[in-house]
């Protein structure tokens, strides 16, 4: 008899949320979980009705890391590693995505957060780049997210030293974008979710692409990934909407559809 789904997923309102499902293990992720979450996170960034992600865990734990109470299995370590790899691929989602972290983020299970766009974490929330302290190095896109986010000192600290540090010297350190009660970090996450849906897709899409892109280009290549993207906007139907909902004094009607105007889009004027 199989046991419960290790990874759940739900759809509102144009956000999708998978949650890990392994409480008995804090989530720690094992072969199975990898998987299914590569899949679910393919599934997502494809799927055109998903406008928002948020990667949570169940039981009151976002994720203890990888599960090494299994051992290590006779498959070469570069297939397994291939494997962790494709789910890192999360940062490169054209959606944004939100980690919502309760309990502990561990390992893999915080290079997994660290990989959304935006991390909410409740105050009671701790974080470990535990490698170190089990002979390994970091993984999961943790040696580029890292050095990013914090600097390269702070990035070695963490990793040689693989501290437990809460969610307030993480917010402090640029690794949690907000700190927030636990009873009310749903709410905030559902507002945040909400405000995301209600982007233009292809915009917020392309922002997210050049602001990763251009984190290792010069201003000349940054320059012209711009000016890709924003052709790319100019031929939705989304710029004329922001423009009439202005004029309007409406909320716009984003939809992402591709739509090259007949006419000119309305020019910009020194009242916007």
């Amino acid at each position: 008899m199989s046991g419960p789904p290790v990874l759940l997923t739900s759809d509102a309102d144009g956000v999708r949320t998978l949650t890990l499902n392994r409480p008995e293990r804090k989530n720690a992720i094992d072969a199975e979980l990898w998987d299914v979450l590569r899949t679910a996170l393919a599934a997502a960034g494809s799927d055109r009705t998903v406008r928002a992600l948020v990667l949570t865990g169940a039981g009151g734990a976002f994720c203890s890391g990888a599960d090494i109470r299994k051992g290590v299995s006779d498959e070469h370590p570069l297939y397994r590693m291939r494997s962790l790899t494709e789910v890192t691929l999360l940062h490169e989602l054209p959606i944004p995505t939100v980690a919502k972290v309760h309990g502990v983020a561990v390992g893999a299970g915080w290079n997994l957060a660290l990989g959304c766009d935006f991390v909410v974490a409740t105050p009671e929330t701790t974080f470990s780049q535990i490698f170190a302290r089990r002979a390994l190095s970091l993984d999961c896109g943790g040696s580029w997210l890292l050095p990013k986010l914090v600097g390269l000192q702070q990035a070695k600290r963490l990793a040689l030293l693989a501290e437990t540090i809460d969610a307030e010297e993480a917010h402090a350190l640029n690794l949690v974008t907000w700190v927030v009660d636990a009873d009310k970090i749903d709410a905030f996450v559902d507002d945040l979710t909400a405000r995301l849906v209600a982007g233009a897709p292809v915009a917020l899409a392309q922002n997210k692409a050049l602001l990763n892109e251009n984190a290792d280009r010069t201003l000349r290549e940054a320059l012209a990934g711009e000016a890709r993207a924003q052709a790319m906007n100019f031929a939705t139907a989304d710029v004329p909407e922001a423009y009439a909902a202005f004029v309007e004094k409406r909320p716009p009607r984003h939809t992402g559809r591709w739509a090259v105007p007949g006419t000119a889009v309305p020019r910009a004027t020194e009242e916007l």
